[in-house]
């Protein structure tokens, strides 16, 4: 009977990382029967409903987003006891989700996961790229990484990671027929490509002054915006880790450089209530080793 419970605790957790009873089954490799076998299993056990499930959509009810928590847990120690157990002889395993914002994870996180998969081969990761903040307990997400100047959520776990900071800049091309730029003010006069993810997308903060700006494209991807500077379209607030190699190889130009956006923090976030296993303390040891002690943007 355990062992019926934990192979149902496992699936319950596929479950509810990947969303869906066949999505499930077929990760794990079982019938989408044998799924719904298990989660009934549990179901009866705990004398409550886990998961709300109609033909087109399923979630967790607040008592499954409990319970997730605690099986989360439970399964990360079992992992650690058998590691510790075999004095870390055998290959950390298991698997590990991540939730990276597009642009700092395809830049830089997919390298490093690459080189942790090749070191560590029994661990998967499961990579998202979004730069929406998802609810870490219910995605089922081990690692998120968010680019903040601060964490409005105190309940979650943080560790600071890196330091990272905006820049000002646009193509010698646009460059080339634009009005100068030689103060924060001189933006007004200029198409600035605007970050919806930003606090304030249209509001620049710049050497401590904020200023109002406008332009004729917005959008949710710094990707995007990347491009479209490249083009020519405009002026662009980006992160340096996204356009420092354009700026060294002049395809960007650097501006306002007298006039300073407030730095950022890379934070690592963690689910609340929740010790950090193995593998997942393994995978920032080796983030942070390929970040380096100054990153190549700073």
């Amino acid at each position: 009977m355990a062992t019926d419970k934990l192979n149902a605790m496992k699936i319950f957790r596929r479950v509810a990382e990947l969303g869906s009873f066949t999505k499930a089954a077929e990760d794990l490799d079982i019938t989408a029967a044998t799924v719904s076998k298990h989660i009934a299993f549990l179901e009866r056990d705990v004398d409550t409903r886990l998961i709300n499930r109609t033909t087109r959509r399923m979630n967790l009810t607040d008592a499954g987003l409990v319970f997730l928590k605690r099986t989360q847990a439970l399964l990360d120690d079992l992992e650690d006891a058998e590691l510790e157990a075999r004095g870390f002889q055998a290959e950390p395993k298991g698997s590990i989700r991540i939730n990276v914002p597009m642009s700092f994870g395809l830049t830089h996180i997919t390298e490093a996961i690459d080189s942790f998969l090749n070191r560590y081969p029994e661990i998967e990761v499961d990579l998202q790229l979004s730069d929406r903040m998802v609810d870490l307990v219910e995605q089922g997400v081990d690692i998120a990484i968010r680019v903040r100047s601060s964490l409005s959520d105190s309940s979650l776990l943080a560790k600071p990671l890196r330091r990272s900071r905006n820049i000002v800049c646009a193509s010698p091309r646009y460059l080339e027929s634009a009005p100068a730029i030689r103060s924060p003010a001189d933006l007004e006069r200029h198409n600035c490509l605007a970050f919806t993810f930003h606090d304030r997308p249209r509001v620049w903060e710049l050497g401590g002054e904020e200023v109002t700006v406008n332009g004729n494209f917005r959008t949710d991807s710094s990707l995007a915006i990347r491009q479209s500077l490249l083009r020519g379209m405009g002026v662009g607030l980006l992160p340096r880790f996204l356009v420092q190699q354009d700026i060294e190889n002049g395809a960007l130009i650097p501006l306002l450089e007298a006039f300073p956006p407030r730095p950022y923090t890379v934070f690592a976030l963690f689910p609340p209530g929740r010790k950090q296993p193995t593998k997942v303390r393994l995978l920032l040891e080796h983030l942070d080793q390929h970040l380096g002690d100054r990153p190549y943007w700073e």
